[in-house]
């Protein structure tokens, strides 16, 4: 048997990530000490190896989860389509190459539409490299931070369209992005750290109350209630910062079409609760 700190120490899995694996049942210890502390033998450590294979083949935690944990799951299917995102990003990577190779003999070939998303995740980079505090309080995990960021890159055409409807263009979402980060980072989010905390726990008791039953229907009277009440709150804690014009249309999307973001969600509320929360929204702002 094996302790997490020597599981750590060979496999370079941070002992954190060992954890939030066994957190969200994705690899769990062959067993525990008197104290309590988590144990690996030779069976766990194969199981860690097929979970890091399937990582490096760009699979999200919950895809492989779901790939492992179903023997019935159609593998080849699912690498077929992983294969297909991997050759898209290989095509990217190599206009770019191509496109650095022409600027390299001289050639005045410059292509802005290749990096109008790339300032975007340089800032939230940039933001996760001075922040980690936070996101660890948002997103539960640095990882789960991490898996939307890849799921993002993936989607980069997609989110790009989104951007456009919510700002008018992606050099404006990217702007205000930028912008939102700097506020928050010069003058905090606008209010003390209570009165986050308190605007922190009335979303996530809200969030709870508008899940609870999924089966109500979306545009019930008491659904619509706990949403309007649910769209205040965050509009009054946003802190000044812009959330664009088209922001609640943007997020009503990520809810029902955004696989990171309903991952993280139904995580946190229950399978569907993204998908309920998408359709209420949508029903509170008249968005049929």
């Amino acid at each position: 048997m094996m302790t997490v700190k020597q599981v750590a120490n060979l496999t370079g899995v941070s002992v954190r990530t060992l954890q939030f694996y066994d957190e969200i049942g994705l690899l769990k210890p062959a067993g525990l000490t008197e104290a309590g502390y988590r144990l690996y033998d030779e069976n766990t450590l194969e199981t860690l190896q097929q979970i890091l294979f399937f990582k490096e083949l760009d699979f999200t935690l919950k895809e492989v989860k779901t790939i492992m944990g179903n023997p019935q799951f159609d593998k080849l299917n699912a690498f077929i389509k992983q294969r297909e995102l991997i050759q898209l990003k290989r095509d990217r990577l190599n206009a770019l190459i191509e496109l650095l190779d022409k600027l390299i003999k001289g050639e005045k070939c410059m292509d802005f539409k290749k990096f109008h998303m790339t300032d975007y995740f340089n800032a939230l980079n940039e933001y996760r490299q001075n922040n980690s505090e936070e996101i660890v309080k948002q997103f539960g995990s640095l990882e789960s931070f991490d898996e939307m960021l890849t799921m993002m890159r993936s989607r980069e055409d997609e989110i790009g369209e989104m951007a456009v409807k919510q700002y008018g263009s992606i050099e404006k979402f990217t702007k205000a992005m930028e912008e939102n980060l700097q506020h928050f980072l010069e003058n905090g989010p606008g209010f003390t750290q209570k009165e986050a905390d308190e605007a922190v726990d009335k979303t996530d008791t809200l969030t709870k109350k508008l899940t609870a039953d999924l089966s109500k229907e979306a545009g019930s009277d008491e659904v619509q209630k706990i949403a309007g009440e649910l769209v205040l709150l965050i509009n009054e804690s946003n802190g000044g910062m812009d959330m664009g014009s088209s922001y609640w249309s943007f997020m009503v999307n990520n809810y029902m079409t955004n696989p990171a973001f309903q991952e993280i969600t139904d995580r946190k509320y229950g399978e569907g609760a993204s998908e309920f929360m998408g359709k209420a929204l949508k029903v509170y702002f008249g968005m049929e």
